[in-house]
């Protein structure tokens, strides 16, 4: 992990180093991804069945690659009786945090008798992909899926690729099924998301696809936009705290740690204007490495992309937070709540030194599908609002037109738009000749 001095060169050479994770940076398997759409799209299920062979080693068939309620029973079975309950209890938060989200159909009339509003539809059917191989992330079941029935879709369609034995995880069976999933199917990677996106003859097409998945997933998402819509093109995983001398760097450093154990390609930046602070959590990383799991993993992601920036002031450490852009934020100093107003770019803020990052990807209720590399600056949360349609309404009686439709002729005269003047015209011509 690097200790750098923070300056606006070293902030944009950051940049630069961040944004090379960019799935739009992968162009070289773009071809294989077009392919496999292109065989999906052509072949359908005989498509689907011959990838899941190639690539999970796995044979699957019409008659096997949807869940059954029998293998959700099974599952049940296999898990934990108290991770089930672990669920139930996270489901409740995430859910409660989304229905403040949702918002109802509008509209506004007037005496002069026009009504104009807004009608809310939600999307009638959804793909949500998850992730299988080395994790399984049941959390992510429910962030994709809870927010979608809370918009009101009435048909979620889950795909996630089989085991070895054939079988889903049972723990993300279980999650789906507790979140709401009407169907689930045993296929990954960019085949899948070409069914969702063409439909095949066991898997039905869809209006949007939501979820993470591998670098080929992301490709394919990317390419089947404008047949569907997505979500994000989701990239590595990413923690930024900002943090004085207040902080402990005990916790600090645990939760830099949290992110970096993902994968390789994670991003773990501390922004901070103690340097003594940053000497001690260096020193607590090192501990912590003697005793984590993966720490394998988060070696690399360190070296690659972890960085210790040092600010002359707090207002110095904001700017330059802003600039990142980060997934996931902690605020970490003497006045959270007022650093926390001064922020312009997060996925997501955690305030305060027991608002630990993975508060948020279990438990207490905000979605953990967040915008990375940078996005932030544009892109929200998943939320309710990607799972609803948005119509304008309008409504003008002959009399309210009457009073404007001259200003539209002129409007659409101006811009030699004839048809569009003549479409007003032609409804007041009569009483138009009149008058001359």
């Amino acid at each position: 992990m690097r200790t750098v001095t923070l300056t606006k060169e070293s902030t944009r050479d950051i940049l630069e180093t961040l944004l090379k994770r960019s799935p739009n940076n992968y162009g070289k398997f773009e071809d294989a991804v077009t392919d496999i759409l292109a065989n999906v799209k052509e072949k359908g299920d005989e498509a689907l069945f011959s990838y899941t062979r190639e690539f999970d080693k796995v044979e699957i068939s019409k008659e096997t690659i949807r869940v059954t309620d029998e293998e959700v029973k099974e599952a049940y079975e296999q898990v934990d009786p108290s991770l089930i309950q672990v669920i139930r209890k996270a489901l409740v938060n995430i859910r409660s945090y989304h229905e403040k989200q949702r918002q109802n159909s509008w509209f506004n009339s007037t005496e002069a008798g026009t009504m104009l509003g807004q009608k809310i539809t939600p999307l009638n059917r959804v793909g949500v992909y998850v992730p299988g191989g080395k994790a399984v992330y049941p959390s992510s079941v429910l962030m994709n899926i809870v927010p979608a029935k809370v918009a009101g879709v009435p048909h979620i369609v889950m795909t996630t690729p089989p085991g070895k034995d054939g079988k889903v995880n049972p723990s993300t069976l279980v999650a789906a099924k507790e979140a709401g999933a009407d169907e689930i199917y045993k296929v990954g990677g960019a085949q899948a998301i070409g069914a969702l996106a063409y439909g095949t003859e066991s898997i039905p097409k869809v209006d949007k696809i939501v979820g993470p998945g591998n670098i080929f997933v992301a490709l394919a998402k990317k390419a089947v936009y404008g047949h569907v819509s997505i979500d994000s093109i989701a990239g590595p995983s990413e923690i930024l705290v900002l943090a004085d001398e207040t902080a402990n760097a005990h916790y600090v450093a645990a939760d830099l740690l949290s992110q970096a154990e993902h994968d390789e390609m994670a991003s773990a930046i501390l922004i901070t204007t103690s340097r003594t602070l940053a000497k001690e959590v260096e020193k607590e990383i090192e501990g912590y490495l003697q005793v984590l799991s993966r720490r394998e993993i988060i070696e690399k992601s360190l070296e690659n992309f972890g960085y210790i920036l040092i600010a002359e002031n707090m207002d110095e450490a904001i700017e330059a937070a802003d600039e990142i852009a980060s997934e996931h934020m902690e605020i970490v100093t003497k006045n959270p709540f007022e650093v926390m107003m001064k922020v312009k770019n997060a996925g997501a803020i955690f305030i305060g030194e027991y608002s630990s990052e993975p508060l948020g990807d279990y438990f207490a209720g905000p979605n953990h599908v967040l915008p990375t590399n940078g996005t932030a600056k544009f892109f929200s949360a998943l939320s309710v609002d990607d799972f609803v349609k948005k119509s304008s309404i309008v409504y003008y009686s002959r009399e309210a037109l009457k009073d404007i439709h001259k200003d539209i002729i002129q409007f659409a005269t101006s811009e030699q738009l004839t048809a569009h003047a003549n479409s007003i015209a032609v409804r007041f011509e009569e009483e138009d000749k009149e008058e001359k």
